[in-house]
């Protein structure tokens, strides 16, 4: 009967906001490349906070971080709360250069400001990182969250059942998760455009909010000995003193060398990747150049700040609450399983149906927004600029629709063969810093200065990839970046050598004439007055949450060691 009321649940709540996204866009139009790629420039902050907020959640981020946090504490919230200050960043600097060119990509900016072969260059890059690496992985890890949050093969009564049709059972369950996510994630991403994905996002996001809000709950109800819906009566406050009273050291934001967040790559790797991804990564900020004003793109963006700020309540907490509770029985190398085993362990049945709902939110979210973006990176990067200058409009529309299906399909077959792959994360991670940072430090360049010209561009794109490549893959230098610690540092290094590069090449070989941005008249470029106030306000919160947190001794004990 349980499982009944929670396979019901799920299946209620993930049509539900299907339905609801189908009701607000079905007026949208589709029939231009700005209404199906862009929105029709009609986003309100609402909608672009939303977006971006589960855009950026997935079940990777609920199981690894939380799972850092088990072992290291509340220092890894550095990939949050950091992101807060890359969101000011991004509001108050990149977005009006962005709005004003009325782009619709990155490598679309890339050209203005440099040339053709520069954003040639862009496309190929964030096509096959996309396509071949993040597609597959966002299936494959949010499929496994998934069946291990749920404990899917109990919940079916599978638990038991060495084979179906012919599979192993884990292998069975894998391929059905991953191609129902990947179904669902194409028919928003593919047939209702970038609209469909933010509204869908954005009610995704309230019950992911929603859902992680509750294991908060429970688990401190749990610390305080109820469990169940006797948690409705509980005062999380005492559980948290119980949390820091037993556990002191999960409580101080600065991490020592041996953390996989040590306080020194704050200021190299860490604030690079976060920079790059909340200002240049084409999945994420696409939607705020669908925002209808800037005013609104940068209500959106600072509000997005805010909320990354709030995430370490379900993306670390929970990792502390699991170590209190379970620290004697789940050994630190199983860390990853903390988060599963708290849900486990304190949902009450009712809810699992709705907390599946929410997972699986979360997980379409990362998977459409992949998915629009490749689409629109092949349609206007690649179809319409390289292969067919002069196609039309719904031309360009349907090979965005036919690159997107042929992706889609072919990333649902791969990702179950990711099964049994050592460390896909942290492939995931190298993958990452490999266009990356090159990607960021041309964009910084292009931003900031007016003589560099495309072929500085061009030749760091190429050097960055190829310098962090060996970095990575050849063995000698591998084992001496060995440690995130090295690795973020090493991030930092290439990434100044570009910047350094850049501006040297530009120094001997200065454009002729100085580059100049031309507004488009795209979109409406009256600030929000309240930018500059608000981000301020959220760069001094970020301050504050550290400095409050902040035992900086344990870097003097590293010193004196």
């Amino acid at each position: 009967m349980d499982t009944s009321i929670t396979i019901v649940s799920f299946v209620f709540f993930t049509a539900l906001v299907g339905v609801i996204t189908w009701w607000l866009t079905r007026g949208d139009q589709h029939g231009t490349s700005a209404g199906y790629f862009l929105a029709g420039r009609t986003l309100t902050g609402g909608y672009i906070a939303g977006s971006l907020m589960l855009t950026n959640l997935s079940t990777e981020q609920l199981v690894g971080l939380n799972g850092a946090a088990y072992k290291d504490g509340i220092c890894v919230m550095a990939w949050e709360v950091v992101a807060g200050m890359s969101l000011v960043v991004m509001a108050l600097l990149f977005l009006p250069r962005y709005l004003k060119s009325g782009i619709a990509t990155i490598p679309e900016f890339l050209e203005t400001r440099f040339d053709e072969r520069t954003r040639s260059i862009t496309s190929f890059i964030f096509i096959v990182a996309y396509a071949g690496i993040l597609l597959p992985i966002i299936l494959y890890t949010g499929a496994t969250g998934m069946i291990g949050i749920l404990d899917l093969q109990n919940m079916l009564g599978l638990g038991d059942v060495p084979t179906v049709l012919g599979m192993e059972t884990d292998w069975f369950l894998l391929w059905v998760v991953v191609w129902l996510i990947g179904i669902i994630g194409s028919i928003y991403a593919i047939f209702g455009g970038l609209r469909t994905v933010a509204v869908s996002d954005t009610l995704n996001g309230f019950g992911l909010l929603v859902g992680g809000a509750l294991i908060v709950w429970f688990g401190l109800a749990a610390i305080n000995g109820k469990f169940g819906f006797e948690a409705l009566g509980n005062n999380p406050l005492t559980a948290i003193e119980t949390l820091q009273t037993a556990n002191p050291e999960k409580f101080n934001s600065i991490g020592g060398p041996d953390s996989s967040v040590p306080f020194s790559t704050l200021f190299t790797g860490v604030l690079l990747l976060n920079l790059f991804y909340w200002s240049t990564n084409q999945q994420i900020i696409q939607r705020t150049f669908g925002a209808s004003s800037l005013k609104e793109g940068q209500k959106g963006v600072l509000m997005a700040g805010f909320l990354k700020i709030l995430a370490p309540l379900i993306l670390v907490l929970p990792g502390i609450i699991a170590y209190q509770l379970f620290h004697e029985t789940l050994p630190m190398e199983s860390k990853d399983l903390a988060y599963g085993k708290l849900v486990q362990h304190v949902l009450p049945t009712p809810l699992a149906g709705f907390f599946a709902a929410a997972i699986m939110g979360a997980i379409l979210s990362s998977f459409n927004s992949a998915l629009n973006s490749t689409a629109t990176l092949f349609s206007l990067g690649v179809y319409q600029h390289m292969i067919r200058p002069g196609a039309t409009e719904n031309e360009v529309i349907r090979s965005g629709k036919w690159f997107g299906t042929i992706i889609a399909v072919t990333s649902m077959t791969v990702a179950p063969l990711l099964a049994g792959q050592d460390s896909i994360f942290g492939y995931l991670q190298k993958m990452n810093g490999l266009y990356f940072i090159p990607i960021f430090s041309v964009v910084l360049i292009g931003l900031c200065t007016k003589r560099v010209p495309a072929i500085a561009a061009n030749i760091a794109l190429v050097v960055g990839f190829v310098v962090i490549a060996l970095g990575y893959f050849v063995p000698t230098l591998a084992n001496l970046l060995a440690g995130p610690f090295r690795e973020f540092h090493f991030l930092g290094v290439v990434f100044a050598m570009l910047i350094g590069m850049m501006l040297f090449i530009g120094a001997i070989n200065p454009l002729a004439t100085p580059y100049e941005q031309k507004d488009s008249g795209a979109v409406d470029m009256t600030s929000w007055p309240l930018a500059w106030p608000v981000g301020i306000g959220l760069i001094i919160t970020v301050l504050s949450i550290y400095g409050y947190f902040a035992d900086f001794s344990v870097l003097w004990t590293a010193a004196s060691n």
